[in-house]
C-alpha cells in the first residue's frame, strides 16, 4: 500500500552532503593559503606576520605596506552600506592591490591577477624571490626596480 523506496533520495542527499563537505574543505584550504601568503608578505615588508590573522587590522597593515594611508584599510567596514558600500570597498581594494603590486616591483598585469585570482597571485607575491619590497618609506612611493642591462 505504501511505497517506502527512499534509495534514490538517500543517494541524492549523500551526494549533496559529500559536495558540501568538499566545498567547505576547499574554502578553508583557500583561506589558509591566503593567510600564509599575507603573513609572508607582511614579514617581507617588515610588518608583524601575526597581523594577517586579525580581520580588519590586516587590511590596515596591507594599506600601509602599499604606501596608502592607514584608514584605507578601514574601507571594508563600509560594505554594510547597501549598494554604495560594496562599490567603495571594491574601488579601494583595487587601489590597494595596485599600489601593493607596485611596491613589490610588479606591473599592471600582475594587479589583474591579484584582483581576479588572489589565491594564486598572493602566494606568488609572497614566495617569489623576484618580488622584493621596494617601497621607500620616507617618500611613500614605489622605487622602480633596477633595470636589467641584458
Amino acid at each position: 500500500m505504501y511505497n517506502n523506496d527512499y534509495g534514490p533520495l538517500i543517494g541524492a542527499l549523500g551526494a549533496l552532503l559529500g559536495l558540501g563537505v568538499f566545498l567547505i574543505i576547499f574554502f578553508f584550504a583557500l583561506v589558509i593559503i591566503l593567510i600564509v601568503s599575507y603573513w609572508k608578505i607582511f614579514t617581507k615588508a617588515g610588518k608583524p606576520g601575526w597581523a594577517a590573522l586579525i580581520p580588519i587590522y590586516n587590511t590596515v597593515v596591507l594599506a600601509e605596506i602599499a604606501g596608502q594611508p592607514w584608514w584605507y584599510g578601514l574601507m571594508p567596514l563600509l560594505a554594510f552600506i547597501p549598494y554604495v558600500g560594496g562599490i567603495v570597498v571594491l574601488i579601494f581594494m583595487i587601489l590597494i592591490e595596485y599600489k601593493l603590486a607596485l611596491a613589490f616591483g610588479k606591473d599592471t598585469a600582475f594587479v589583474v591577477g591579484l584582483i581576479l585570482l588572489p589565491f594564486i597571485f598572493f602566494p606568488i607575491l609572497a614566495f617569489s624571490k623576484d618580488a622584493q619590497y621596494t617601497l621607500n618609506q620616507s617618500m611613500q612611493t614605489p622605487v622602480p626596480p633596477p633595470s636589467n642591462p641584458y
